[in-house]
């Protein structure tokens, strides 16, 4: 008898032990931890993080695991606030064909578990990697007819979390089965968020790490869910998508592992933004090749201004800002227009022209574009209150425009795809296009370069004594005893953001 879509997915997530794991694939969940930990620290000093923790001291006192920079808290607890803090910054990973940004909600949800559980640190790997394997899949089986509504990072990881917490509780396939039914009943996150710049879009990942524990648990103790949760005539597939595929559940399952197409974000805004701001920068760097006796600023000869101070970006990218900043001397009079071609599911969440606010600067691939051309970087500074007034980035605003390009959209979701024209008022133009923004497996960064974007993140808003203890704990997991003796005092102290 054939099994199940579902049922084959929970044997699968059931039956994976740490030895079946190749070397390469526990080096990528290591990887994807510290890149999650550098958002959760980050992330978990701001208004809404600071919400959360207060929120979840509210389920009653609790010391089963760590809560970044507010205490300790029930694992369910502690996998809500984390979810919350380490998707604030806008910095943490991403997956392309899914859309899924796994490391919020299945991280906090494992981290929240191991410690509880008191696992070493391969059980913790482990479950990591089959949270990523669930909810990449399932987000992968889904899109992109789901995007347009469901936020994937709320619907599918909820299932990645229920799976890496499961793996941790060494769930049954019958009670991993029933965690996946529970965990897809409780699937939500909806993009009308992004209308208001809403905190909701925060909460996604906390409420799906706080989903998957609670599936977990309840599977644990005999709780039931539905056995078809995702294949089923009113499942998951059937109620969240126009066209979804089955297959990609089970294609390569336990040889081709998900957590290895892990994608890095090296700037901290929406990730359909990346492709068109590194496209921008290598155009910038095109400028002096226009004007050869350059001496002023790449900003002097798109903007016509003074240079002013500019934000550093974080270690290990320097000399790509420098190569950016080679303006000219003979002025050729500045950039008349700017022209951004994109792909439609993209453009559908990145496509404000004015943003108000600097979260809905973080949604506005127009934005994101200007600054990166005027600074070089695309960090948080650039998304500051001050840095959105600025008059350059409104002039250069108003000679932007954005448009979807069918050969772009049909590449979407294998590909994120952008095309810049910039043209100067001298007449000259540069074009330029890429498919994949740096930090894809295509374009990949190493562990190193990752290890300085950490520091970015927490040294100025903890200290860089923090930063190497948490850099150092990643790299125990595999040898730890004792998970929750790893990150129980990394940070013994709230600190403000960084001004």
């Amino acid at each position: 008898m054939t099994l199940g879509l579902s049922r084959r997915l929970a044997e699968f997530l059931a039956a994976t032990r740490y030895p079946d794991l190749p070397a390469s694939v526990t080096e990528h969940a290591r990887r994807a931890v510290l890149d999650w930990l550098g958002s959760a620290l980050g992330g978990a000093i701001e208004l809404p993080a600071r919400m959360a923790q207060q929120f979840v001291t509210s389920l009653g006192v609790s010391n089963q695991a760590t809560v970044f920079s507010g205490g300790r808290s029930s694992a369910s607890g502690a996998a809500l606030a984390n979810g919350v803090a380490s998707h604030i910054l806008e910095f943490d990973d991403i997956h392309k064909t899914s859309t899924v940004h796994a490391a919020a909600p299945v991280i906090s949800a494992a981290l929240a578990v191991a410690e509880r559980e008191h696992v070493d640190g391969r059980a913790f790997l482990l479950a990591v990697t089959l949270g990523y394997e669930a909810a990449l899949r399932i987000g992968e089986a889904v899109n992109p007819s789901h995007y347009r509504y469901w936020h994937p990072t709320g619907t599918a990881a909820t299932f990645g979390a229920a799976a890496g917490a499961g793996s941790l509780m060494q769930l049954s396939p019958a009670q991993m089965l029933d965690a996946l039914g529970s965990a897809g009943t409780q699937a939500a996150g909806l993009w009308e968020f992004n209308a208001d710049g809403a905190m909701s879009k925060h909460l996604h990942p906390g409420k799906a790490a706080f989903n998957g524990v609670l599936s977990a648990d309840l599977a644990r103790i005999g709780f039931t869910g539905a056995t078809r949760i995702l294949e089923g005539q009113r499942g998951f597939f059937r109620a969240m998508s126009d066209a979804y595929d089955e297959s990609r559940i089970t294609d390569g399952l336990g040889e081709r592992w998900k957590i290895a197409e892990n994608c890095y974000k090296l700037h901290s805004c929406c990730g359909h933004t990346h492709t068109a701001i590194d496209v921008a920068l290598d155009l910038a760097a095109q400028v002096q090749s226009v004007n050869p006796s350059a001496e002023a600023h790449t900003s002097d000869l798109l903007w016509g201004g003074p240079p002013g101070p500019r934000p550093a970006p974080w270690p290990g990218f320097t000399s790509r800002r420098e190569n950016a900043r080679q303006g000219a001397g003979d002025r050729p009079g500045g950039l008349s227009h700017i022209l951004i071609e994109t792909y439609g599911p993209g453009y559908e969440i990145v496509k404000e022209l004015a943003p108000r606010t600097p979260y809905q600067a973080k949604f506005s691939i127009a934005y994101c574009v200007a600054v990166a051309l005027l600074d070089g970087c695309v960090g948080l500074d650039q998304f500051s209150p001050e840095r959105l007034r600025d008059p350059a980035i409104a002039a250069l605003l108003e000679r932007t425009q954005v448009v979807v390009a069918d050969d772009l959209t049909a590449r979407y979701p294998a590909a994120w795809p952008t095309r810049v024209t910039l043209t100067l008022t001298n007449g000259a133009t540069l074009t330029a296009s890429s498919d994949y923004p740096r930090g894809n497996p295509e374009n990949p960064v190493s562990t190193a370069q990752l290890e300085d974007k950490f520091r970015s993140l927490v040294t100025p808003r903890f200290s860089a004594g923090t930063a190497e203890r948490g850099i150092e704990a990643v790299q125990s997991l595999e040898t730890c005893e004792d998970v929750s003796t790893v990150f129980r005092d990394l940070v013994h102290e709230r600190h403000q953001p960084p001004r």
